[in-house]
């Protein structure tokens, strides 16, 4: 067996050579906002006479981070995010390579203009059978995404009767390239969060929700592997890296 590769089966293998990564880097400078959160700010500490910058004559680069997963870029929250009790994404999620499907989707302009995402656009039945993951890429698809301000602009979001199907369908990572499975101003019912984590009737733990991907158009809706690399916080999301693995 070649060390670059991980076989799914006796005919199914992914190169690990070729990975295509879908996440967006949080950036100070520029990258997606969303729900009015400001841009992360990345500065060098002050200690004393030390600063930790090199080139504002510090010995070493050092910098305090302040960011907000959740309107910043790539994120991975977990059930945390919706429940009273304090739950974390590095307690939940455990395991990180996952057969995913990639599906594109056109979102309908509903009676009150808004865009959404419901079991009319989605196929379910296109996923094959054993798939974790589930990525979702709207159309049409640009690289604005990579800057895009969503904040006050009411972006697409999707039905809570989708996120229970998709729930019932046994899907427990769902990957999207929108700020938010929710819309975003709903009073707080975060009602397509709860449906797909099934809270608080039946919490799924081992499940995730990871928003504000980037698919580019020249990557095929197909079957990959799907890698979900996350920070280890004690919060309920964490900035994250998305890797696809075409499978062979």
């Amino acid at each position: 067996m070649e060390l670059n590769k991980v076989y799914i089966s006796e005919e199914k293998f992914v190169n690990l050579n070729e990975p295509i990564d879908i996440s967006i880097p949080l950036n100070p400078k520029e990258g997606p906002l969303a729900f009015h959160i400001p841009a992360p700010r990345f500065e060098p500490i002050r200690v004393g006479n030390f600063i930790g910058s090199v080139a504002l004559g510090g010995s070493a680069n050092c910098e305090n981070l302040m960011l907000n997963a959740h309107g910043n870029g790539t994120h991975t929250e977990c059930l945390g995010h919706i429940s009273k009790e304090r739950i974390t994404i590095n307690q939940c999620l455990k395991k990180f390579h996952f057969l995913g499907l990639l599906l594109s989707v056109n979102p309908k302009k509903i009676a009150n203009g808004d865009y959404l995402i419901d079991e009319q656009i989605v196929d379910l039945t296109q996923i094959p059978e054993g798939t974790e993951a589930l990525i979702i890429r709207t159309l049409p698809n640009s690289n604005n995404k990579l800057t895009a301000i969503y904040s006050g602009n009411n972006p697409c979001y999707f039905d809570p009767k989708l996120t229970a199907a998709i729930r019932l369908k046994g899907i427990k990572h769902l990957i999207i390239d929108l700020p938010s499975v929710d819309r975003e101003e709903d009073e707080g019912a975060l009602a397509a969060h709860h449906a797909y984590w099934d809270y608080p009737t039946k919490p799924r733990y081992d499940c995730t929700i990871t928003e504000m991907v980037y698919v580019k158009e020249e990557i095929a809706d197909d079957s990959y592997l799907v890698n979900i690399q996350i920070a280890s916080f004690e919060s309920d999301a964490s900035p994250s890296k998305i890797i696809l693995y075409k499978i062979n």
